[in-house]
């Protein structure tokens, strides 16, 4: 196919040798599968701000890092330096999630480096050489979906140890290979300690993934590890070895209504964003 103009300079420095194919445009980026020598990846292409449409991107940046104190303040002042700034955090939180994760030991797809914008990562494939299918795409056995969902549990708690979550987990946002689930599509990542909303959105993964799985496993769906691993890792005694039981007990203190009413906001928007997801995947096949 025709190299897109903002792979054009990476075909140009060698980075990669043939763009072959579109695999799928989204809200944030398009993902081509490009060729890098003798070896078939994918290139993330992110949309710039103004083309973007992830909703309220703010709340998913809050708390993360910035170097300076100039960057701050002119991202404070939304001047064009600033703007850049915001483009580059947006960008390189997912590199830096993934970089992490892998060696927290979550299954994420390898990364080859981001430049300008581009995001060289590795294809997840089955064992015949496709492209690996969303979860969305794939019927399981009770087993299967037993065993499935026991490992994300234990990637997310391994997410949660690093301090990082995904904060937009669905089954759209996760790939499964020949050994299991791939986690995927991390450029909101979420920051656990320094964002307001981090509760809020590490509990709706949980939840995404406990609804997806609970359709083949209907006893799931009465299962709390999200709030089992929120209260251990308040607590501090969240480790990457922690034995979860999915059981958790509320303490029977008042409720935050604020908070339940935000979860409720959120987990309706989720559902909005599901169905979009769906459609789009529709529309597109």
């Amino acid at each position: 196919m025709k190299t897109p103009k903002r792979l054009q300079p990476l075909v140009e420095e060698g980075l990669i040798d043939e763009v072959i194919s579109r695999l799928m445009s989204g809200k944030e980026a398009d993902v081509f599968v490009v060729r890098c020598g003798e070896h078939i990846r994918c290139a993330k292409v992110y949309k710039d701000a103004i083309k973007r449409s992830f909703k309220k991107a703010a709340q998913y940046q809050e708390g993360r890092q910035v170097r300076s104190g100039r960057e701050a303040r002119a991202m404070a002042k939304r001047s064009k330096f600033g703007r850049e700034q915001e483009e580059k955090i947006w960008q390189n939180a997912e590199v830096d999630a993934l970089s992490r994760l892998a060696r927290a030991g979550v299954r994420v797809p390898e990364t080859f480096g981001c430049i300008d914008g581009v995001l060289l990562m590795e294809l997840v494939t089955d064992d015949t050489g496709d492209v690996a299918p969303r979860l969305n795409d794939v019927v399981m056995s009770d087993e299967q979906a037993l065993e499935d969902h026991g490992v994300m549990m234990h990637y997310i708690k391994l997410m949660l140890c690093e301090g990082i979550i995904h904060g937009d987990l669905s089954e759209f946002n996760v790939l499964v290979d020949d050994d299991g689930p791939v986690v995927i599509d991390l450029p909101q990542a979420v920051n656990a300690a320094a964002n307001n909303s981090a509760k809020a959105m590490f509990l709706r993964d949980v939840n995404n993934m406990r609804r997806y799985y609970g359709a083949f496993v209907p006893e799931l769906m009465h299962t709390q590890y999200g709030k089992e691993m929120w209260a251990l890792y308040e607590e501090g005694n969240l480790t990457p070895n922690s034995t979860l039981s999915g059981d958790f007990a509320d303490t029977g203190e008042d409720a935050d209504v604020g908070s339940v009413l935000d979860e409720i906001n959120a987990a309706m928007e989720e559902e909005f964003e599901r169905r979009d997801r769906i459609r789009d995947a529709d529309q597109g096949d």
